[in-house]
């Protein structure tokens, strides 16, 4: 079931401005909510911005963002990315 998450992802980030927008927006919104906590004008800043780029992404994609129909999308992404840097370093192998 994970894996039809992450395919499902994966398909709706095919544009290579989307994958670049959410590979930058996806780590500010994580880092902005424990930034929060202590700043919270840098974390607000952060998870605004990081929304904006997700929202340019889908729009350069021409789709929605998966988790408008499913709210687990939102963890989705994260691990998405993490599993993308992953194979770049080498650490995760490729399906």
């Amino acid at each position: 079931m994970a894996e039809s998450f992450m395919e499902n992802y994966k398909a709706k980030h095919r544009h290579p401005l989307n994958r670049l927008t959410h590979s930058i927006g996806i780590p500010m919104i994580v880092i902005s909510l424990p930034v929060l906590f202590f700043n919270w004008r840098w974390g607000l800043a952060l998870f605004v911005l990081g929304w904006i780029l997700q929202f340019l992404g889908h729009i350069i994609e021409g789709n929605q963002p998966a988790f408008f129909r499913n709210p687990l999308y939102l963890l989705v992404g994260p691990l998405w990315l993490l599993r993308r840097a992953g194979m770049a370093l080498g650490l995760v192998k490729s399906k």
